[in-house]
């Protein structure tokens, strides 16, 4: 009986011993599975749309080549944020509006040798839109615009978005500000840019208690002295009086 008990005590062991590596044995040929059936690559452009319908004919105004069609897409995406219909990061929405504010820049077509979407207002609208949606995958895009486009406008606008969704990881948002006002034409700079990215400045302060970034004195001095006018010299001087009371 003892030696019953002694072989069954040994099987018992072996089925423990051995489990944890059939569960792998298992889980491994379930990963190769997948692997060999596709169901782990990438996102398409499809995936990332889901069933829902209005979505999708959002999406399909967005990226038609008129102008017309992709500011109905902008409007019905304003009423669907300002509905409450969008969360924060939103995926589609913002695969949409990462698009529409690379409209002419970063997707540029052409026809006889000429751009024939460079639509500056739609991409300053969709700034807008990121900012309002806010989340880490807006304030990533708006940094890339603000860097990259050329327009002022566009460029205020998203200084100003920057500042309404309110993040500064490691001094990420407050860099990028500073940097553009930085590399700024001395002589005629941009006085809506400044401002939007003083009041970015100002929010970016409440929402994070202080700015702790040495270039955001260089840049606030930049405009305080610059060949700014009156109020935007003033409201640079109010940021910084601001950040010494704290």
């Amino acid at each position: 009986m003892k030696k019953s008990m002694a072989f069954w005590g040994l099987i018992v062991s072996a089925m423990v011993l051995f489990a944890p590596i059939s569960l792998f044995s298992q889980q491994q040929e379930q990963d190769k599975s997948k692997a060999e059936t596709g169901e782990e690559k990438e996102k398409t452009v499809e995936d990332i749309f889901l069933q829902s319908v209005e979505l999708k004919i959002i999406g399909e105004l967005a990226f038609s080549s008129d102008r017309d069609m992709k500011v109905e897409a902008l409007d019905s995406l304003e009423e669907m944020i300002n509905d409450g219909r969008v969360q924060e990061g939103d995926e589609e929405v913002h695969y949409i509006l990462d698009s529409l504010s690379l409209e002419g820049t970063g997707a540029q077509y052409r026809e006889n040798g000429r751009m024939v979407n460079n639509f500056p207002e739609i991409r300053r609208r969709a700034c807008e839109l990121l900012g309002k949606m806010g989340g880490i995958k807006s304030k990533d895009s708006l940094i890339n615009i603000l860097l990259n486009d050329e327009e002022p406008m566009v460029k205020a606008e998203a200084a100003y978005a920057l500042g309404s969704i309110g993040y500064n990881e490691n001094n990420q948002v407050t860099e990028a500000l500073a940097f553009s006002i930085l590399n700024d034409d001395i002589m005629t700079p941009d006085n809506n840019f400044a401002f939007a990215s003083l009041l970015a400045f100002e929010k970016l302060l409440g929402s994070n208690d202080t700015l702790n970034d040495a270039s955001v004195y260089r840049a606030l001095v930049r405009i305080s002295s610059g060949n700014y006018i009156r109020p935007v010299k003033q409201k640079a001087q109010e940021v910084i009086k601001k950040l010494q009371q704290l």
